[in-house]
């Protein structure tokens, strides 16, 4: 049997598409994964990756080869590592990623009992609202919206988030409720500016029944109050008073229940697309990642996170 190093470094760089992805995976050198990969290919006798400067690409024999391999390579390395302890129990470190505010609110409050269910597992995530490329950096999962979908990336929706317009009561007091879009433009306007682009994010509203006229209004907003490039800030100045926002329901709802916050135009609202959990590949799991997704997907449904994400 081939080293299992020599075999790891052929299916991580296979999966991350670059040695230098490997290597991060593996804990090696990019020079050590390449070297690796080239003993696999000289015991074999066949070429494994075409090679350019950018990627790596398999050849008919790699692909062959990967096929047969995977799956007996990731039980070889369970059983090896000891990934399932006597009692059964998954452990290990648990690679995660997820949004700042979006983790902080709604994922992080489940810890306490993940850990009392999992207590081997050691909980490493990261709060960022860039995207992490799963396979190249390592994780495990992610919980967040607008991956792509590369191949051997497993993606289970949470819920489809709606975004509503919102004002804090004492802003609103001497002040007439809109009831159609367009008056939300004589008010004072909290706006998100897009961090990839600069630009200044539209408001756009669809009417609860689709079907009527003016289904679909574009909010002009002749001048904005404030101006922000993170939508938990906007929420935070909402609250405070200062204006009026359009904010994603994971950042409200709160508010909505206490009341601290008040949604205008209720029969209107946007939908800004999913909250996904991505994790790599259905075919055997580790078990410490299994546990994970099962745990999340059973408390955001115990929770009716979809439910309480949607509105009209």
């Amino acid at each position: 049997m081939e080293p299992l190093n020599h075999l790891a470094s052929f299916v991580q760089s296979a999966e991350g598409g670059s040695f230098s992805a490997a290597a991060r995976r593996l804990g090696l050198t990019p020079a050590a994964v390449s070297k690796n990969v080239a003993r696999l290919e000289a015991r074999l006798g066949v070429r494994l990756f075409q090679r350019s400067t950018r990627r790596l690409t398999l050849t008919e024999g790699g692909e062959r080869f990967l096929a047969q391999i995977g799956g007996a390579l990731a039980t070889l390395q369970e059983a090896v590592a000891g990934i399932d302890k006597d009692d059964g129990q998954p452990s290990g470190t648990l690679k995660v990623s997820m949004g700042q505010a979006f983790g902080r609110a709604h994922v992080l409050p489940m810890m306490g009992d993940f850990l009392a269910r999992y207590p081997a597992i050691v909980p490493d995530w990261h709060f960022d609202n860039l995207q992490a490329d799963l396979v190249g950096e390592g994780f495990d999962a992610a919980i967040g919206g607008g991956f792509e979908l590369s191949a051997g990336l497993v993606a289970r929706e949470l819920a489809r988030i709606h975004v509503v317009a919102v004002a804090a009561p004492a802003y609103m007091a001497q002040r007439r409720m809109p009831r159609h879009p367009s008056e939300l433009a004589a008010l004072d306007a909290l706006v998100r500016r897009s961090s990839p682009t600069g630009r200044l994010r539209s408001w756009t509203l669809r009417h609860a029944r689709g079907a009527a006229k003016e289904a679909e209004v574009t909010v002009e907003l002749p001048r904005p109050r404030a101006i922000f490039n993170d939508p938990e800030a906007i929420a935070q100045a909402a609250l405070m008073g200062l204006g009026v926002a359009m904010l994603p329901m994971p950042f409200v709802e709160q508010g909505l229940r206490d009341g601290s916050l008040l949604r205008l135009l209720p029969e209107w609202h946007h939908d800004t697309g999913a909250v996904w959990l991505y994790y790599p590949s259905k075919k055997l799991l580790p078990p410490k990642t299994r546990a994970f997704v099962d745990f999340v997907l059973e408390r955001f449904r115990e929770e009716r996170f979809a439910q309480r994400m949607q509105v009209g």
